[in-house]
């Protein structure tokens, strides 16, 4: 029996929106690899819940800012499945720091995973993505304002993903794949729960005065890589509770 369940692949899936990700995405019946950088076990826990779905899914680790990790990842994901249907780029690094403090180390770390290992692993993807592919970038609300000091590198970036969005949505346009970036506000995860230290300062920027869900990013997602969404390409969509009305 020939397997039609499309394959998924999601960089940065082991906690937070990633996770949720990866899980909705199982649940809609796609085949799932994600990869991680640190925990090895949150990792393995997110793929056996995709497997609840009667799916694959399997973790891998993956430096998201090693380019030719990136490669190899791709290579073995074609080898395996014949193709790569999916793309979320759902990883970063979140770099604080201010323009007279910032050094050329933490601007380079910031480009590698943010922007540079975004771009190449796309590129990589792509080669091997069929007409009706689904590309779809995690930027950040902050990629739109900067509503505070030290948010240099971290703007910059999803500034920047954003751009790439748009110029992407022409380059692959021909052969049928969409582009498109979601762009979270502050959203409940472990590492920015919605009673932390930066509560205090996101939530009443926001209209609805709460965080958002990890579920809530998943579910637009969704929507974007499912059926009837070859007219939405190139758009930089906003999920963050108003905080950019």
């Amino acid at each position: 029996m020939v397997d039609t369940k499309r394959v998924a692949l999601i960089i940065g899936g082991s906690r937070g929106i990633g996770a949720a990700i990866c899980k909705r995405l199982a649940a809609a019946g796609n085949d799932i690899i994600l990869t991680y950088a640190q925990s090895t076990e949150s990792a393995n826990s997110v793929a056996d819940e995709c497997r609840k779905h009667d799916v694959n899914a399997r973790a891998v680790r993956c430096d998201a800012g090693d380019i030719e990790a990136g490669a190899r990842l791709v290579k073995q994901i074609v080898d395996d499945h014949g193709r790569i249907d999916i793309l979320v780029n759902n990883a970063a690094t979140l770099i604080l720091g201010d323009l007279l403090n910032v050094t050329q180390d933490m601007f380079d770390s910031n480009v590698n995973v943010n922007l540079k290992g975004v771009f190449f692993l796309t590129q990589a993807v792509a080669q091997h993505m069929p007409q009706g592919g689904r590309i779809v970038n995690i930027g950040s609300v902050f990629g739109e304002v900067a509503p505070t000091a030290g948010l240099d590198l971290y703007s910059m970036a999803k500034f920047g993903m954003a751009g790439l969005t748009r110029a992407w949505a022409h380059d692959l346009g021909p052969q049928g794949i969409t582009v498109n970036c979601i762009q979270p506000g502050p959203v409940e995860t472990d590492m920015n729960p919605k009673d932390g230290s930066l509560s205090g300062f996101l939530t009443p920027r926001t209209a609805i005065k709460r965080y958002g869900r990890v579920e809530e990013i998943a579910e637009m997602v969704a929507y974007l890589v499912g059926a009837n969404t070859d007219n939405v390409t190139g758009s930089i969509l906003n999920n963050d509770g108003g905080l950019s009305a």
